[in-house]
Parts: C-alpha cells; sequence; structure tokens
C-alpha cells in the first residue's frame, strides 16, 4: 500500500509545495493530495519519478520513512534558532524541520552499537542555567561574558587562540552538519528532547574565520537561549535574542583580557592590515576585531570609520587576507561514525540503503557528505566474477 506520509516528508525535506511537485511530475495538484492523504495510489509511472526525483527506491513510498518509524516528536520546530531571514518563508522552516528530524532519526538508527563520549554540553548548559539563576539581578551583559569564559574552560579551548573549535564542539557533544541553506541563512541551533545538540551550517563556500563565527553564534543560542520558543517571538525579542549570541561569540572567540592585551600592541589601530596577525592567531575576521576593539573602547569611533573607509577601500569587505588561506573545518562526527561501523563490518552500506529503501544520493543529502565517501565503501561491497572462479582443465 502506498504511504501517503512517507511522500509528505520527502516533498517537505526537498523545499517542494504540493503544486511544484505536481508541476515536476507532470501531474494535478489535487491528484499529489490525494497520494499523500490515502485517497488514489500513483501508477508506476508516476512512483517511478518520485523515486528519481527524490533519490529513493520505489519501495520507499510503500513503507513507513524514518520519522514513522522514529520517535519524530524528539524535534520541537519552536525550539530551532532559525535566522530572521528563514522565520518568514513557510516552506523554509518546515524543510529544515523535517530535515532535522531525518538528521536525529539517521543518527538514532545507525548509532545503536556506538558509545559516546560524555555529552560535556549538557553538562555544561546545566550550570549556565543554575548561574542564571541564581545570579538574575546582574547585567545582562555581565552574565554573557561570564557565561562565555566558562565555556571556553568547558570546552578547553586553549587561552590564546581558537584553533579546531568544530572539534571541540563535536568532542563535547554537538552534532555538526553541513548542507544547502540557501543565501540568507548561515547556520541554525537547537537541542532536541532527549537533549542532544545540533547545529546545521550552510555549505557555501565561506572563510574558516566567518565559519567559526557561527559555531560561537549558534553555541550562544544552545547555552542562553534552551527552551525558548523562537517561533513565537515578536521581531524585537528576536533581535535581543540574535544580539545576545552575537555578544557571546563575540566574548567567546575574543576574550577580553588576552583581546585587549593584543589590541594595545598594534601600531596603526585604524589600519586594517595591522589586524593580519591577530586574525592568524583569533581565527576571527578583521571587522569583528575591530568591531570587538570599538565595543571595549579600544578603539575611537574616528578611528572605527577610518578602519571601515579603508576595508572598502582595499577591497576586504568581502575577501580579507588570509581567507583563501586558513583551511575550513568540516564536520567529521557523523562521517568518523559511518567509517567504523562500515569498516568494522557492524553494518554494510548495501544494507544501510536497501533498510531505508534510498540511494547514495539521498544519504549524502541528509548528512551533507560527499557521494565519493559512500561509493568507497559501496566499491568495497561490489562482487564481479572473475578468473579467480575459473580452472582450468587437465
Amino acid at each position: 500500500m502506498f504511504i501517503g506520509k512517507s511522500l509528505t516528508n520527502i516533498r517537505i525535506l526537498n523545499e517542494l509545495s504540493r503544486s511544484q511537485l505536481a508541476e515536476k511530475l507532470d501531474i494535478t495538484e489535487q491528484a499529489v493530495w490525494q497520494y499523500e492523504n490515502g485517497y488514489v495510489s500513483p501508477k508506476l509511472e508516476v512512483v517511478n519519478k518520485m523515486k528519481t526525483l527524490f533519490k529513493v527506491k520505489s519501495s520507499y513510498f510503500f513503507r513507513a520513512d524514518l520519522l514513522e518509524s522514529n520517535q519524530s516528536e524528539n524535534i520541537c520546530i519552536e525550539r530551532i534558532a532559525y535566522r530572521s531571514e528563514s522565520i518568514n518563508s513557510a516552506i523554509k522552516t518546515q524543510s529544515e524541520f523535517v530535515h532535522v528530524k531525518f538528521l536525529d532519526a539517521f543518527i538514532k538508527k545507525v548509532a545503536t552499537k556506538i558509545k559516546y563520549p560524555q555529552n560535556e554540553l549538557l553538562n555544561l548548559r546545566i550550570k549556565v542555567l543554575e548561574y542564571l539563576n541564581s545570579n538574575q539581578n546582574i547585567d545582562r551583559d555581565i552574565q554573557i561574558r561570564h557565561i562565555a569564559k566558562m565555556s571556553r574552560e568547558h570546552l578547553k579551548l586553549p587561552s590564546e587562540n581558537n584553533k579546531n573549535l568544530l572539534f571541540h564542539l563535536e568532542r563535547t557533544g554537538v552534532f555538526i552538519f553541513e548542507k544547502s541553506i540557501g543565501d540568507t541563512i548561515d547556520a541554525y541551533s537547537l537541542w532536541s528532547e532527549d537533549d542532544i545538540p545540533y547545529i546545521v551550517l550552510g555549505n557555501i563556500k565561506k572563510s574558516a574565520v566567518r565559519r567559526n563565527f557561527d559555531l560561537a553564534h549558534e553555541l550562544g543560542h544552545l547555552l542562553l537561549h534552551y527552551k525558548t520558543e523562537f517561533n513565537m517571538l515578536d521581531k524585537q525579542t528576536y533581535k535581543i535574542k540574535e544580539d545576545e549570541a552575537h555578544l557571546f561569540a563575540a566574548e567567546f572567540l575574543m576574550p577580553v583580557e588576552e583581546f585587549r592585551e593584543d589590541v594595545l600592541k598594534i601600531t596603526k589601530i585604524s589600519n586594517p592590515d595591522a589586524y593580519i596577525e591577530l586574525k592568524e592567531k583569533w581565527l576571527v575576521s578583521l571587522q569583528a576585531m575591530a568591531m570587538r576593539a570599538r565595543n571595549l573602547d579600544l578603539i575611537t569611533h574616528q578611528q572605527f570609520r577610518y578602519f571601515y573607509m579603508s576595508i572598502n577601500k582595499k577591497g576586504y569587505r568581502k575577501n580579507e587576507p588570509l581567507d583563501s588561506d586558513i583551511p575550513i573545518e568540516r564536520p567529521m562526527k557523523i562521517r568518523s561514525i559511518l567509517q567504523l561501523l562500515f569498516e568494522k563490518k557492524i553494518i554494510s552500506l548495501e544494507h544501510l540503503t536497501d533498510e531505508l529503501k534510498v540511494d547514495i544520493s539521498f544519504l549524502t543529502i541528509i548528512t551533507g557528505i560527499e557521494e565519493d565517501f559512500f561509493k568507497k565503501y559501496a566499491n568495497i561491497e561490489q562482487q564481479s566474477f572473475s578468473i579467480n572462479d575459473l580452472k582450468i582443465i587437465k
């Protein structure tokens, strides 16, 4: 029997409305509605078009998908810290919501035999909530500065730089993925109901320093805004949350004492090129450092204005020095989990795709891992007849 809910979920995952899907399948929107609600089953030729479009096997639509077999309420749409541009798009928010549900279900599917290190970010979140509850009368900016300092210590980041930030986050319990999430969204984050922290990064090519700021910004949301219902916030309140996450990122990546000491050593403080050495140290953009220096009153308003005039004049607004030299960290946690499972033969790629009724391309869409990674294990598993299977008659 055709399962309409499986079609609904995968349609939304691919950011398609019913009318858009109908156009791609050369059918009516009414027909799509009927398929999804169980009134009519599609003909074989339509199912074949669906499987090609969505990178799955035909049988995918005739059984419960990952979401139906998993505790789908484990992910709450109102808890996802979307950026404001995406909040205004119903299709986009629903698509990202369904994608995270697929991610959560996929992780639980493949990792039942994996023992993870302790979820240290959960322990940090508990400490942060205890601090906030016992220091409610302290100025919010001071609270955020203290929490940023707590976080650096808890994540065991070195005091003098921000190297391997993504690795430190993955090691402490965060599941980080990258995918195409559009031009207007850099990243988003959430806690699942069973306390797994997720960060989803855009895969549009950007610099390592911008990615670091995205990671720190989302870490701020995870720690400062636990249980916040983001989709219920008005614009003003939402902006406050964004500003708090932004402040956390600045405090976290450029700790005040160490950063002040570095900036005071700069002789030409209004010259962007004078910050290049610090960019290599802190892995933060020149512009973010200048903004931080201004907020700490380390440079005057006039010096700050001259700095940005120079940024524009030198063409640094979009591409700064070192942007093409500093390697961009990529998420490795889920890749390592799959690699372990495949290489230890705990599960095979063939078994995984057969059980999920999907193609390799679908796994790439869900995990953000390139197809070549999966094809490597597909080639290992593939068997073919060879001369070793033959014998000469004597």
